[in-house]
Order: structure tokens, then sequence, then C-alpha cells
């Protein structure tokens, strides 16, 4: 079960509405206040002025720094951003604990290993979802609905290949750091450590606590190409923190997941790999068949190995 204590003379009894709405807006504050302050340190830190920010926001700002500085606002005003955020929250208005001193115990992540090719074969099984949800086709009354959703992905996969096209080692050291270590430590601190408990509170089923954060977290990307992968991704990262108890396996996946992602790219740049971000038209069936056996057989000995008992 997840670890979200109260702290010492502290009530469980919180109207549920007024403490999610209030762990949003202060979410959201933090996000607002940290871009903010990144963008204000762009003159100082790349030499960006405040007149080429729309460019550099809309990816096409010709400048030697244009990359990193982009990262620099999604590391601070994202990964970061859902960090403190959620601290804040934690500490200031629910004033509870997540009690990371159990959650690091020796005997909690003794099983740390297996989310390494448990991730790899996930990874080789979603593989179908994304072509799936990449190829759905509306009915000719939506149509309007499709071409914008479509819009909305081209402009997303424009961005995202700006923000992945590194020029050198240093661009893609950062983009690991941001894509990957951050934004995996800060949204599965709010998400899997925060969201996924109160709604099992919420609702008073361990695995509704699971899916309902794996949706909204799949959500918030505004993504609806890839809601269907990114929501099974969310439930994987929602249940080995479940299962382990510690926070630490879903981090690490997170990071993993993203990280691999970024590495092929610059691979693929490189020459060293072939691999392309806009490839959905292509189901490989073998890779998805010993995805789901690596998978299954990974997620059966996780399993196994642990005693945690779910609460419904």
């Amino acid at each position: 079960m997840e670890i979200y204590e109260n702290q010492p003379g502290q009530s469980n009894r919180q109207p549920w509405l007024l403490s999610f709405t209030v762990l949003v807006l202060i979410v959201f504050g933090a996000l607002a206040i940290l871009q903010t302050a990144a963008l204000g340190l762009l003159p100082f830190l790349f030499g960006i002025s405040f007149e080429q920010v729309p460019y550099l926001l809309g990816a096409s700002l010709d400048h030697p720094n244009a990359r990193m500085a982009f990262l620099f606002i999604q590391g601070l005003g994202g990964g970061l951003g859902f960090f403190v955020g959620g601290w804040i929250f934690i500490r200031f208005v629910d004033r509870k604990t997540l009690r990371f001193d159990k959650q690091l115990k020796p005997e909690k992540i003794e099983q740390l290993w297996i989310v390494i090719p448990m991730l790899i074969g996930f990874i080789l099984f979603n593989s179908l979802l994304v072509y799936l949800n990449m190829n759905v086709e509306f009915p000719e009354a939506l149509s309007g609905l499709e071409a914008s959703f479509r819009a909305k992905e081209d402009q997303l996969m424009e961005l995202t290949k700006y923000l992945t096209d590194f020029e050198n080692t240093g661009e893609f050291l950062l983009g690991v750091l941001v894509i990957g270590v951050l934004a995996g430590i800060g949204e599965e601190y709010l998400f899997r450590g925060i969201v996924q408990p109160k709604m099992h509170q919420y609702t008073g089923n361990a695995h509704w606590g699971v899916w309902i954060t794996a949706f909204i977290f799949s959500a918030i990307h505004f993504q609806f190409y890839g809601f269907l992968p990114r929501l099974m991704l969310g439930a994987l990262f929602g249940y080995l923190y479940l299962y382990s108890g510690s926070l630490l396996y879903p981090i690490i996946a997170h990071i993993l997941n993203n990280t691999l992602t970024v590495t092929m790219v610059y691979f693929n740049k490189l020459g060293l790999m072939e691999f392309d971000l806009e490839d959905t038209d292509t189901l490989y069936w073998e890779y998805v068949i010993i995805g789901i056996v690596i998978f299954l057989l990974c997620w059966n000995w996780f399993i196994k190995s642990n005693k945690k008992q779910i609460y419904e």
C-alpha cells in the first residue's frame, strides 16, 4: 500500500474535493511562478531577450542557445514545478508525510533491478497501443474534431522534435536531466506519491486510485493520439508503487522510459541506430509478442516477491 501518513496529531478527515482543488491550485501556481522565473533568467543565462521569447516558445527562434534555454524553462517550470507544488501541499496544507525513511529501506528496494527488463517489455508491448491510438479514425460527423486533434498532435510533434534535435553532447545531457530525471521525479512525486493515495482514500479502492490517477496523468498532457499508451504507462507506474510500497520504483521506471526515448533520438541523429519519432504507421508484431512475454514474466516475479497487502 502507498505510504501517505498523517503527521502526529492530524486528523484524516478532510473534504476531498476542497483538498484536491487546493492541490491543483498550488501546483499550477508553482508551475507559473517557476516558469516566470525561468523566463526572467533567460537574458542573463542564455543571452535571449524578452522580445525573442515568443519565437523561442514557438520553437522558431534561430539562436545558438535556443534549445538549452527551452530545456531550462521545461526543467524549472515543469518537472521541478510539479515537485515543488506537491511538496508545498504536503508540508503546509495536508500536513502529511510520504515517509521516505520507510520507502527507502533495503528490503523495500531489493527488487528494483526488475524495473529495467519489465519496462523494456512494456515499451515493446505498448507499441501496439501507440499504433492503435495514432490510427484512430473519427466518423465523418466528427471530422472537424479529428482535424483539431491532428493539428494539435502535429504541433506537439514539432515541439518534441525541436527539443530533442540535440546539436552536441551538452544538449543531450541537459535533455536527459530535464526530460528524463526532473520529469520522472517531479511527476511521480505528485501523481503517484500524492494524487494516487488520495484517490485511493476518496474511492476506498486501491485499483480505482491507480486508474483515476493514470487517467489524470495522461489527460494533462493534452494529447489525444497519445492518451491510451500514456494511460497504460501511468497505470504501470501506479501498480509499481502500490505493490512495492516505494515511490522509487515508479520514479526509476519513469526516468528510464523518458531517457530511453531521448537516447534513441540522439543515437539516430549520430547514425548509431535507426529510430523515427514519427513512425506510427508500422506495427512490428514480433516486438509486441516478445514484449508481452518479457513483461508478464517480470511482472509475475515482481508480484510474487512482494508480500504487501492491498486493502480494497
